[in-house]
């Protein structure tokens, strides 16, 4: 039986490193796809950035990694590339194609979806993503969700002024009239920090029940 560092240094080719080939052409497609979606956004200046910056430049980030790990299958010898089960990525590929559905207006056919903002594509992407995994807990991405689309929410939209649709508009017509739609963002953002640490507290009491009753287990 050959050992499996033996079956390393017997590959031979130009390739050394399946894995990390793999991982490389994936990085890059992944960055080339965001580059063509992101080609209609404006770029802006650091002083006025623009909605297609931030987007712009992760995927270009994506996609140095993805030629670094090219360029290591090539010098550096690794492990054989092994199928992946197939449940992760196609439940995250579901989760963005609903955070895109869902964040601004989409139209197909004859069909228009109104765009709902990151309010709710952000707790949808979280939960659905979450389904990627047998080992996700309900509570904690109950709290990730709210609390990961408030940090958003005041991130790009309050602090670097992105043009992200953030709630529909009906919610900002509930409003009074003389609200402006950063106070509508903050007080949105403060009510989903509450259910996050709402939950959290949950959590916190959960996990003290839990280590009480092992106490009590372990004293028998």
């Amino acid at each position: 039986m050959i050992d499996h560092r033996q079956a390393i240094r017997r590959r031979a080719g130009l390739v050394r490193s399946p894995s990390a080939l793999a991982g490389g052409l994936t990085l890059l497609a992944l960055a080339a796809v965001a580059l063509w979606l992101t080609r209609d956004l404006t770029q802006g200046t650091l002083d006025e950035i623009g909605s297609g910056l931030l987007p712009r430049w992760l995927a270009i980030g994506v996609g140095a990694c993805g030629l670094a790990l090219l360029l290591l299958s090539v010098l550096r010898r690794g492990a054989a590339f092994e199928p992946l089960p197939l449940r992760g990525p196609v439940v995250l590929s579901i989760a963005i194609l609903a955070f895109a559905v869902l964040v601004r207006a989409f139209s197909i056919g004859g069909m228009t979806l109104p765009g709902l903002g990151l309010v709710v594509a952000g707790p949808v992407a979280v939960f659905v993503s979450g389904l990627a995994s047998d080992e996700a807990d309900w509570l904690e991405l109950a709290i990730l969700a709210p609390g990961l689309t408030a940090f958003c929410m005041v991130l790009f939209g309050d602090l670097l002024s992105l043009q992200i649709p953030l709630y529909p508009d009906a919610l900002l017509a509930s409003f009074p009239p003389g609200w402006s739609p950063k106070a509508v963002l903050r007080v949105v953002a403060a009510v989903l920090a509450l259910v996050a640490a709402a939950f959290a507290a949950v959590a916190w009491r959960r996990r003290a029940r839990h280590g009480s009753s092992l106490r009590r287990e372990v004293s028998r």
